[in-house]
């Protein structure tokens, strides 16, 4: 393996700091996977998946993963009013990487490498 020179590095350049910022934070890797799982999801669904999070959170964290273009809320006019959030195909191709993160934490949960071994 060749080593590299860090001097001039810039890890705010890279795809993995870039892939980060859309996802960093306690609940907008949350919120992606349940799209993935469930969508289309309400706002009352998600924050019951979501359990303990404020709803002023969820919207600001919703707010953010739409400026990204990672889902996409639709609004009915109707009364009550229905407003539903899904992936946008951005977002779906962005399950590949929560994919393997989930298939790393299966494999690598206490309790679970013995089973693997």
């Amino acid at each position: 393996m060749e080593n590299k020179d860090i001097t001039s590095a810039d890890f705010s350049q890279t795809g993995y700091c870039y892939t980060l910022s859309l996802i960093a934070g306690k609940y907008k890797p949350v919120i992606l996977y349940c799209l993935m799982e469930y969508e289309p999801v309400r706002f009352g669904q998600l924050k019951r998946y979501l359990r303990k999070v404020a709803d002023k959170t969820l919207s600001q964290n919703l707010k953010e993963l739409e400026a990204d273009g990672l889902i996409e809320r639709a609004v009915y006019a109707q009364i009550p009013p229905k407003v539903e959030y899904s992936l946008t195909a951005r977002g779906r191709s962005l399950m590949a990487v929560l994919d393997k993160l989930c298939d790393w934490g299966n494999e690598n949960r206490p309790g679970q490498t013995e089973q693997n071994d």
